[in-house]
């Protein structure tokens, strides 16, 4: 009689059910990967002993769970072990470096990712802590795996959700809703997405989810007899026509279906009383000669028909839409697509996994995955704020596309409201930075217009142009506001060093020096007192009121040893900085007064913002003049050029007209009106203040003489005074 063959370690004959129920699942895994994720179903249950879930439940469970519901997705066993393992470097004994030799580098660098995002806990999208979100998208875009292990994770804590207390279901669904199932959707993982969603609901409103459901499943009793009728009659239609087809019917969610009731404000029956169905084909090609079927078969609603198959959505969704006049009298939506496109619908990046570009021809999911990843990677390069790089990150993951079309012919998508210029961004930095205007459906228009799907938009460029402040209140991108805020930095930064030199050797020469009289040592130590690496940041320092000059100028003296050699400044008179007004970001403007080109004028150094231009004669000089080593001594340049704010205050006869009559004359004078309101109004008189924008004083003492030849003024004058 032959011995008994001893167990393998593949195969030991204690392995629990959840665990052989995992073997099944990676079946399709080579047999060697198969002993490794048991042999790290092993390891996890070693490090996690002892450990129970608040169901009681051994905690071994969750993980070996969470890498069931990805082997479900076919992934590589590199994942399917990490998430047996993902818990057990926060959780447990177990190092890193234990892991990285037992399992190899990956599987460590994928455990120690979801690692760090299992430490990160977040109230809602609004509330998230900018800089671990940041770190989330950023561990993305290494490696997808590690996002895939975290939504997996999230969605097997939402199905157990029940062993928690009320406030942390609370916490953890709305999480869920704002943070995790937007990601699913934008990497195309519409099944995840469905599911997160709805779990998510069930847990933040029980009441309003059972209720919906209840309705929901009434509905489809009652719909039952004639969902098949339609059924029948699309099958028997592309039967008839040869096209190898297979017809199912679709069933709204309850999520879906509160989101649709809160946010387009319908009602439930107008939400349910449409038909859906999703038709799954062979080919593309298929997929048209089968919408051409139904088509034939019901009258196609007007303007209901979308081609997701030639313009995919960007996270890579692709199908035909249509909505069609039923028999019954309520329309019916039909989903066409191929097999593998509702592969990819369902399962996004982790349809026929390829998680590196040499490992295959990647689907459309991932592939747009990686791009967008890749995007918020440079965006987050030149993004300083985390709290910035979060707000353009919110627009990629909560969009509404328009689909747009270049001159070439490619297909770019925007989100919702997006206007010309984040079109040009969308192409090309470059393009973006010297935009002057666009020719949509060629027609020539402004960069702020906004766009709409299906517009052949084409950019006029000019090597001149360059982005300004107001281009930021025109764009809705992320990559726009980046690039645009990049650009303002770098000219607010060359601006400031320029002008802060200028007041630097203003100084010095007031005490009888120069910047160039000063050595690079002696220049070289107050720099490193200082903790300054350059001497433009010194300079920039200066314009942005951080530091005085005079204040900087004699501790340089000093340094050099003259420090008793100093020249009095009311001996030595220095002149005055000449201003154009377009010193970005290092100049304003007081809100007080109102300063115009031809004005005479002082400059107030404003910590943090640079210097505050007022009028001679406005009424807070007076307070300003208390802290004079903040005053500094400016003048216009002859040639200044751009708009300027201004005030008119204007006292009129009360009659009917005054207004358009006043308003003609500001236009004849080539001013532009910004607001106007009634300061005062009576029956016999009225005093109306008008803001305006102007070339100079000279230009605003042209509008006044204009105002003041109509007739219908009693007072015209420049507020303030």
């Amino acid at each position: 009689m032959p011995a008994a063959t001893p167990p393998t370690a593949a195969e030991p004959p204690s392995l629990p059910p959840y665990v052989l129920a995992l073997k099944e699942r990676v079946a399709y895994l080579p047999e060697p990967k198969v002993a490794l994720v048991l042999q790290a179903y092993a390891v996890g249950a070693r490090a996690h002993e002892g450990q129970e879930r608040k169901s009681g439940e051994p905690y071994i469970t969750h993980p070996v769970a969470v890498a069931g519901i990805l082997a479900e997705l076919g992934l590589d066993a590199e994942t399917i072990i990490a998430a047996i393992l993902h818990d057990t470097l926060e959780d447990t004994e177990l190092s890193r470096a234990e892991l990285a030799g037992e399992f190899g580098e990956t599987v460590a660098e994928l455990v120690d990712g979801v690692t760090k995002l299992d430490k990160m806990r977040f109230g809602s999208r609004q509330e998230a802590d900018a800089e671990s979100f940041r770190k989330m998208l950023l561990a993305m875009a290494r490696d997808l795996r590690v996002i895939l292990i975290k939504l997996a994770d999230r969605l097997h804590n939402m199905r157990t959700l029940g062993a928690k207390d009320s406030s942390s279901r609370r916490r953890i669904a709305r999480e869920t809703l704002e943070i995790y199932a937007p990601i699913a959707q934008r990497l195309g993982m519409n099944k995840f997405k469905a599911e997160l969603q709805d779990l998510g609901f069930q847990a933040l409103y029980p009441d309003r989810y059972r209720v919906i459901s209840e309705r929901i499943r009434a509905a489809l009793g009652n719909r039952r007899e004639a969902m098949s009728k339609i059924e029948a009659a699309l099958t028997t239609r592309l039967g008839a026509d040869h096209l190898p087809a297979r017809v199912v019917g679709r069933i709204k969610s309850p999520w879906s279906i509160y989101s649709k009731m809160r946010n387009e404000h319908k009602s439930f029956a107008q939400l349910m009383d449409v038909y859906g169905f999703r038709v799954i084909t062979d080919s593309a090609m298929g997929c048209y000669m089968a919408l051409g079927a139904v088509h034939a078969l019901y009258k196609p609603v007007d303007r209901r028909f979308k081609d997701f198959i030639a313009i995919p959505k960007a996270n890579g969704y692709q199908s035909l839409h249509t909505v069609l006049l039923g028999p019954f009298g309520a329309p019916i939506e039909v989903q066409i697509r191929t097999a593998e496109m509702d592969s990819v619908a369902e399962r996004g990046v982790a349809a026929h996994w390829a998680y590196k570009t040499d490992s295959g021809p990647a689907n459309s999911a991932q592939a747009r995955a990686r791009e967008w990843l890749s995007a918020l990677a440079d965006s987050q390069v030149n993004t300083a704020s985390s709290a910035e790089f979060i707000e353009n990150v919110k627009i990629d993951l909560f969009p509404d596309e328009v689909y747009l079309f270049t001159p070439r012919g490619d297909i770019l998508s925007l989100p919702r409201n997006a206007t010309a210029l984040d079109f040009a961004y969308a192409v090309h930095t470059d393009v973006g930075d010297h935009a002057v205007a666009a020719r949509v459906d060629k027609k020539l228009l402004p960069l702020r217009t906004r766009l709409e799907s299906g517009q052949l938009v084409e950019i006029i460029t000019a090597p001149s142009a360059m982005p300004n402040p107001a281009w930021l209140e025109s764009v809705v991108t992320g990559k726009a506001r980046t690039a645009i805020r990049q650009y303002l930095k770098h000219l607010q930064h060359e601006d400031a060093v320029d002008f802060g030199h200028r007041m630097l050797d203003r100084a010095l020469d007031a005490l009888g020096s120069s910047l160039d009289a000063i050595p690079t040592a002696v220049l070289d130590h107050f720099l490193a007192e200082s903790k300054l690496h350059r001497l433009e940041e010194l300079l920039s320092d200066i314009a942005l009121g951080n530091r005085m000059p005079d204040q900087v100028a004699a501790q340089l003296l000093t340094s050099h040893g003259r420090g008793g050699a100093r020249q009095s400044s009311k001996g030595h008179r220095a002149e005055k900085i000449r201003i154009t007004g377009a010193e970005r970001g290092v100049l304003s403007f007081g809100q007080c007064c109102h300063p115009l080109p031809g004005d005479e004028i002082v400059g107030y150094l404003s910590s943090g913002k640079g210097i505050v231009v007022h009028r001679v004669e406005c009424p807070n000089v007076v307070e300003l003049r208390k802290s004079p080593e903040r005053f500094v001594a400016i003048e216009w340049d002859r040639d200044v050029l751009g708009d300027y704010h201004a005030e008119l205050r204007v006292e009129v006869i009360n009659r009917p007209g005054v207004l358009a009559t006043i308003a003609a004359a500001i236009a004849a004078a080539d001013s532009n009106i910004e607001n106007v309101e009634y300061v005062e109004r009576d029956a016999a008189a009225a005093t109306l203040l008008f803001s305006l924008e102007v070339k100079s004083r000279k230009h605003l003492a042209d509008v006044i003489r204009r105002v003041r030849r109509t007739g219908v003024v009693s007072g015209v004058y420049r507020y303030p005074l």
